[in-house]
């Protein structure tokens, strides 16, 4: 057997939302192998996810895999991804009060906490995508919807890293960066409109040049393609449901993914057994990115 321990290094899970995303089960997964844990999330949803890491009715799914015991963060930071600085927000932002409760909430603040409490970051976990207009078809999405798309979804990944990498460099065993991306970035797949499709093959290109930018600190940035899941934000789309059925009847393997195999493919990644991939895609959806029909 060989061991994936990840004993004391520091992750930050990015785009935390509920425990149902993928997001939750990665961070559970990392920390069953032994990981220290950072969750940034939206600051609509702060206190939701802060009620969810606490709340007796949520106890099942703070279970940690392999009888690990019981999820653990160290650290719950708001943060919205579309402000590298405080400097960026909107008067609207500014005035609204689910922000007003939180000092820093840019990429720049969320770095500078992880810095001044921890002083390092082994591994950072980029799970963010959003568009306003996700349920539109490409010829009826907006300018604005389609640049929210690209920024939130795509551009987040290079702010982060961009701030990030002075704590991920040279780090015991190198540091790993892992976004999470989907076959609608290289294909028309139906209901993933709104400029998300534009987004996600930025976001691949993107993670493949940060990868060359990076390799030289021994930071390495992967991707992970999952397949169809629904999750809360997933069922915004649309008929989510429609799209994991027909994954699976086409897939090798004739069935849907579960969410805990995408966390054990980051987790592999994430780990020394990577430790010479980079700027790659992993495809988790049971084969079906292999099928012509």
């Amino acid at each position: 057997m060989v061991p994936i321990d990840l004993s004391g290094k520091i992750a930050l899970v990015t785009g935390v939302g509920d425990n149902e995303g993928f997001a939750w089960f990665i961070a559970k997964t990392l920390q069953a192998a032994g990981c220290r844990l950072i969750f940034a999330c939206h600051p609509r949803v702060y206190t939701i996810v802060e009620s969810i890491l606490t709340r007796e009715q949520d106890a099942e799914s703070r279970i940690l895999p392999y009888g690990a015991g019981m999820l653990h963060v160290e650290k719950l930071v708001a943060c919205d991804v579309r402000f590298d600085t405080m400097q960026d927000v909107d008067e609207q932002t500014r005035n609204d009060r689910r922000y007003q409760r939180f000092g820093d909430y840019s990429i720049q603040g969320l770095i500078d906490l992880i810095s001044r409490e921890y002083g390092a970051l082994d591994i950072l976990i980029h799970s963010v995508a959003f568009s306003p207009e996700i349920r539109k078809i490409q010829l009826e999405t907006s300018r604005q919807a389609y640049l929210t798309a690209l920024s939130v979804s795509a551009y987040s990944l290079t702010g982060l890293l961009q701030r990030a990498w002075p704590l991920m460099k040279d780090r015991p065993d190198g540091a790993s960066a892992v976004a999470l991306t989907y076959l609608g970035g290289e294909r028309v797949v139906p209901h993933y409109g709104g400029g998300m499709s534009a987004a996600k093959a930025a976001l691949q290109i993107d993670a493949r040049q940060l990868a060359q930018n990076l390799g030289k600190y021994n930071i390495r940035v992967n991707l992970i393609s999952a397949g169809p899941y629904a999750s809360r934000a997933a069922r915004a789309i649309g008929d989510i449901n429609q799209m994991i059925e027909y994954a699976a009847q086409r897939s090798p393997l004739p069935r849907a993914i579960r969410p805990e195999e995408v966390a054990h493919a980051v987790l592999f990644l994430c780990s020394p057994l990577a430790s010479a991939i980079t700027g790659q895609i992993l495809y988790v959806d049971c084969g079906y990115n292999v099928m012509g029909v």
